[in-house]
């Protein structure tokens, strides 16, 4: 594909998956690490991979001679290093660029320079590492305090959050920032109601492209979970987050930095819908792994594609949703018991990696990575799982053994909170993340859409659903928000109730690029008599729709009808419901018959009903 060699500083899991890569395309790269069996020297077996430390002057000039392009999949190389490297091989591309690096690796650069472009950012300063200086950052920034080493630090290294301004507080943070002997600075506390992530790719030619906005849960500083593409939680939140998200990731990349490659952009999104740039890295991501199953180009081939100058690769999902669990080591030593049904096949001297990994190989669109570490250590990341499906509560459905599995290895009692039910519906209640919605304008018309959540919940339980309230007339706003919010939160149908003056299900429509299957009500039928049309009024609103204004109807008061159809509309993606269709219009076919049945046993003058 190239005759270029690559050369990466660094062989953990990102040059490992780099490397992976790069051997489906048949690209060569030299990997400089210390050992022969560095995560990213096990994937491509070569003469020129170095043995030393990406922070060595001599061994990054060595392995500069030998490559083409350098990249990194750790930013805290020796910058001065690379800078001689533009001297002497001038011929060797360096990407990111070494200023780039530099500006990133220090954490108060790489934010001031986002603030001289207007990128949204929480509120900063330096700060000297001593009592003064901290106890003066605290009275202007407020307490709680995020205090942050300018260099070396990741993974929530060198992050100290300073609660009290006393003596004894200040000097605790000193201690654990290094004794004074480290740069720091200050950021104010951010409120964040969600971190979010966005991996950008610049080509070679300028061009950027992003992929979805992420939500990503961290535990102890660290990358926990990973849930693809972003999704609203609530019909109050703002549509355009997801998109507004990844138009500041961009938007960063272009102004403040230069060069192709990837670029992880990490965000806190506040209540108030405001999101604010927390920090960028100059390579691929953990928050981006998921991307290897779920995209169309994983992050890992866009990389490559970037500081090749070859043609960047699509970053759309190919899935509708996806999930990433990190796995990290573990210190627990004593015995864990894998059922007969499991292998014994051991994949790590870790019994966590080695527990989860086996649970993850039982459950479908499940794909484990290990990194090929040789030592296991607490908190190092020795790899990670990603599953994906059609939908964020089956992809969450998929992800509920694995965090069980996590808890009960733990020692953990708690029901991990970011598990969901995919199935809540057999209990009365809506699922949080529905595919179809089922509204109404009034509790008049639930005895009218009880069937649709009825057929829906016993015949197509792999299908998420809610059921609520929105009026057009008397909750206005209630009704933009849900319509304007309804792809933004994974639904797919909406099936509207059309009672009265049959307004919901157009109103709805004209505000939403989501299907609308509209059900008229007959107003006599749930209001005890008096007034209505028999529903014929419901019928002809929704029939009259305007030009480019669908609304799609059933027989009145048939919201069976309604979910037969919502389901048939989803199964335009996902092809499994339509063999799910035909076991029920099989069950159909065997109900009748079965009456049929009994009909000539009885004879029909004995027959009832």
């Amino acid at each position: 594909m190239s005759s270029k060699v690559v050369g990466i500083l660094g062989g953990g899991q990102l040059g490992r998956m780099l490397a992976a890569s790069a051997s489906l395309l048949n690209i060569k790269v030299a990997v400089l690490d210390v050992g022969v069996d560095a995560p990213a020297k096990q994937i491509i077996a070569s003469s020129s991979h170095i043995d030393g430390s990406f922070r060595n002057k001599e061994k990054i000039l060595e392995i500069a001679s030998k490559v083409d392009i350098l990249t990194v999949e750790i930013e805290h190389v020796d910058v001065e290093a690379l800078e001689a490297v533009q001297k002497g091989h001038p011929n060797v591309a360096i990407h990111p660029s070494p200023s780039t690096i530099r500006l990133i690796q220090d954490k108060l650069s790489q934010k001031r320079l986002l603030a001289s472009f207007g990128c949204p950012l929480g509120s900063f300063q330096a700060v000297d590492a001593n009592q003064d200086g901290i106890a003066h950052a605290a009275k202007e920034l407020g307490l709680p305090l995020m205090l942050k080493s300018r260099t070396m630090a990741y993974d929530g290294r060198g992050n100290y959050v300073l609660r009290s301004a006393d003596l004894e507080s200040i000097t605790a943070a000193i201690d654990f920032l290094g004794h004074g002997s480290r740069k720091l600075y200050a950021e104010k506390w951010v409120p964040f109601v969600k971190e979010l992530a966005v991996m950008v790719v610049r080509g070679l030619d300028g061009t950027i492209s992003s992929y979805p906005a992420v939500e990503t849960i961290h535990r102890n500083n660290v990358c926990h979970l990973v849930w693809a593409p972003f999704r609203l939680s609530n019909i109050d939140q703002d549509p355009t987050l997801p998109t507004k998200a990844e138009h500041i990731a961009r938007e960063a990349i272009e102004k403040a930095f230069e060069g192709p490659g990837v670029f992880g952009v990490e965000m806190f999104l506040l209540n108030d819908g405001e999101i604010l740039i927390n920090e960028i890295a100059p390579r691929p991501h953990n928050s981006g792994h998921y991307t290897i199953e779920a995209c169309e180009s994983s992050q890992y081939d866009n990389h490559l594609r970037a500081i090749l100058g070859l043609p960047l690769g699509s970053t759309r999902m190919k899935v509708g949703a996806a999930g990433m669990l990190n796995i990290l080591g573990s210190s627990n030593s004593g015995p864990l018991k894998i059922s007969p049904s499991q292998s014994s096949l051991s994949f790590s001297d870790d019994l966590l990696v080695d527990k989860l990994t086996h649970v993850a190989l039982g459950i479908p669109g499940a794909s484990p990575h290990l990194y090929g570490k040789a030592q296991s250590r607490k908190g190092r990341k020795m790899g990670h799982i990603t599953i994906v499906g059609t939908s964020d509560a089956e992809v969450r459905e998929r992800m509920t053994p694995l965090l069980t599995c996590l808890a009960e290895v733990e020692g953990d009692t708690q029901n991990d909170p970011h598990s969901s039910s995919l199935n809540p519906h057999l209990l009365g209640y809506s699922h949080p993340h529905p595919l179809i919605s089922i509204i109404m304008g009034s509790d008049s018309d639930l005895p009218t859409l009880l069937p649709a959540a009825q057929i829906l919940a016993k015949h197509f339980p792999s299908i998420p659903f809610e059921v609520t309230l929105v009026s057009a007339h008397r909750t206005p706003l209630r009704l933009v928000n849900f319509a304007k919010s309804a792809a933004a939160r994974g639904v797919q149908v909406i099936i509207a109730g059309a009672g009265g003056a049959a307004h919901l299900p157009g109103m709805v429509a004209s505000l939403t690029g989501v299907p609308v299957v509209g059900v008229p009500v007959d107003s006599k039928s749930v209001s005890g008599g008096g007034g209505g049309l028999g529903g014929v009024d419901a019928m002809w609103s929704i029939l009259q729709m305007p030009r480019g204004i669908p609304v799609a109807t059933v027989a009145i008061n048939n919201s069976t009808n309604a979910a037969i159809l919502a389901v048939r509309i989803i199964s335009a993606g996902q092809p499994q419901l339509i063999t799910q269709m035909e076991d029920y219009l099989r069950r159909l076919g065997e109900e009748v018959k079965t009456k049929v049945d009994v009909m000539d046993d009885l004879g029909w003058a004995n027959y009832r009903k």
